[in-house]
């Protein structure tokens, strides 16, 4: 399957390969209004995914970044004075019910727990948003459809999701590409050759292989993506490396000098 196929519209689609049905069974939550949450490491490609099935779908995507202080009424709307006149102005996730859009909620365990009942009727057969401020119930148009992710591994006993709210969605594991994949996703939104993105793969893996001891997370596809991208542009190779994919990791002094270790075990 083509990673950037064409739009309803004739516009190309951001590129994304796929690793394997994920495309089908996305558009098939599509076809059937099914509710889909998105599971895996950061920097793996969901959001890229989600961006290139709305495009592929030919349908208006909100993403929301959800943080701690994200609450139901950042999502729904809120009234605003405007010209000396209170008005109700529509948050992203009543817009996509209006519109028969897709809204996506990027990190959804980091809102507040109240966004997550706002989200239960939507999830369902009834497919309605009550806005309590206005007196609403908004029935979703057709085309609406929820995403939501999360990185299971930054998980704790205050951020998790419900199994009552899990259980009202489809789900999809994501999980980092096979070294060859990767290397061609990375040579392709880089511009750097793959037999060139090819080594920065390998150390990736190896990176990743010390979350849990020495990192608390693995380095990312986005993160071999800049660094190939400042390759490309010209920047030696151990300055891009340790620019992208050794700084971001850590702060400790010791640590980064154990990883630019495996640097030297990779690239010599």
């Amino acid at each position: 399957m083509d990673g950037s196929p064409t739009t309803r519209d004739g516009a190309e689609a951001p590129f994304y390969l796929p690793q394997g049905d994920e495309c089908a069974l996305f558009e098939a939550a599509a076809r059937h209004d099914l509710p889909l949450l998105l599971k895996g490491p950061t920097g793996c490609g969901k959001t890229r995914f989600v961006a290139h099935m709305a495009a592929r779908l030919g349908r208006p995507l909100y993403t929301v970044a959800c943080h701690d202080d994200l609450t139901a009424a950042d999502l729904v709307g809120r009234y605003l004075l405007k010209g000396g006149e209170t008005v109700w102005v529509d948050g992203p996730l009543t817009r996509a019910v209006r519109e028969g859009a897709i809204c996506y909620l990027d990190e959804v365990v980091e809102a507040r727990k109240d966004v997550t009942v706002v989200l239960h009727p939507l999830t369902d057969d009834r497919r309605i948003l009550p806005i309590d401020r206005t007196g609403e119930e908004l029935q979703a148009a057709p085309g609406f459809m929820l995403v939501a992710s999360y990185n299971p591994g930054y998980q704790n006993i205050l951020k998790t999701l419900k199994p009552s709210t899990r259980q009202r969605f489809l789900a999809l594991e994501f999980g980092f590409p096979p070294p060859a994949r990767e290397a061609e996703i990375v040579a392709a939104e880089s511009g750097l050759p793959a037999d060139r993105a090819a080594p920065l793969v390998r150390l990736a893996g190896k990176l990743r292989a010390l979350k849990g001891q020495d990192l608390e997370e693995g380095v990312s596809t986005r993160l071999v993506v800049y660094a190939a991208t400042l390759i490309a542009g010209g920047l030696p190779v151990e300055r891009a490396i340790h620019t992208a994919m050794i700084e971001p990791l850590t702060d400790e002094e010791d640590v980064k000098r154990g990883l630019l270790d495996l640097v030297t075990a990779v690239f010599g």
